[in-house]
């Protein structure tokens, strides 16, 4: 993995000091120079053994950005979301999210994994086989919805711990699984086009703008787990969405589809209280 934390201080070096002349005495002892701390951590104990350093690498710390960073990466996600304009192309990503949450959890609950479906008005099915009723299947069934605030607020923590490279790197997995899953061209290409971007990021790019983008998407998925639930509650007033998320498991469990509208939401909104706490907590007053 290429490195893109700022450079590090000169290694630990070796110098030698002479005694007294009358004695000749020479002695060897390291320098008391100690490396430029970079915030990322010191990697030196984990030198030779590939998977540690690795490790080290993902989990090393990047230092905080500034409130503006933070301020203005909110403030650009919040506006993809409300103005429909990026909304319209901005919404495949939350696509994304949603199917990876049913393929996910239907994996988690054992169900048979049968494929997933990207198309282009960034609607998406994921096709799973297992019990029609049951825990998984509420599960499986549930989690579309919930897939992106989670993941956001999963997001937010990582970022306000600066575990920047864990999450490009953890998204970029989860981008993988799902390219082999996908059953049709045009998800492949979307997924192949994020999962090509996000690799970029984590490859090429310098700290600073790894820290930008990693405040982005955390953000956006935040803002944009709550509209398509706003958006389904609308369809489903005006009769547009016999078959949702929601109408399937008001048909497998005793619960009315407005219920399971109402947990979404809530579950939404918290996170992102909880992901915008956990994203801006550095900065705000503290009690006295």
């Amino acid at each position: 993995m290429r490195r893109t934390r700022p450079g590090l201080g000169p290694r630990e070096s070796r110098s030698t000091i002479y005694l007294d002349s009358q004695d000749a005495k020479q002695i060897s002892s390291l320098s008391t120079a100690r490396p430029y701390d970079s915030g990322r951590g010191d990697l030196s104990s984990s030198r030779g053994d590939p998977l540690n350093e690795l490790w080290n690498e993902l989990t090393a710390p990047l230092p905080a950005p500034q409130p503006w960073l933070v301020a203005l990466t909110g403030v650009a996600a919040f506006l993809f979301v409300a103005h429909p304009v990026p909304w319209r192309s901005a919404r495949a990503l939350i696509t994304i999210a949603h199917e990876g949450g049913h393929a996910l959890t239907a994996l988690l609950t054992r169900r048979t994994l049968k494929g997933i479906r990207l198309h282009s008005d960034t609607s998406g099915i994921t096709l799973t086989k297992g019990r029609p009723t049951g825990p998984g299947m509420v599960a499986t069934a549930a989690a579309g919805y919930l897939a992106p605030s989670l993941l956001g607020l999963g997001a937010a923590w990582l970022v306000s711990s600066g575990y920047v490279a864990l999450l490009l790197w953890a998204m970029l997995a989860l981008l993988t699984g799902m390219l082999l899953m996908v059953r049709n061209l045009f998800g492949l290409v979307a997924l192949f086009a994020v999962a090509m971007a996000v690799f970029a990021l984590s490859w090429f790019a310098d700290a600073g703008v790894q820290v930008f983008f990693a405040h982005l998407a955390a953000w956006f998925l935040l803002f944009g787990g709550v509209r398509p639930i706003i958006e389904l509650w609308s369809k489903r007033r005006r009769g547009r969405a016999p078959y949702s998320d929601a109408d399937q498991l008001a048909r497998i469990t005793p619960l009315p589809a407005g219920f399971w509208l109402l947990l979404f939401l809530a579950v939404s909104v918290a996170a992102v209280l909880g992901g915008g706490y956990l994203l801006t907590s550095r900065w705000l007053p503290l009690p006295a």
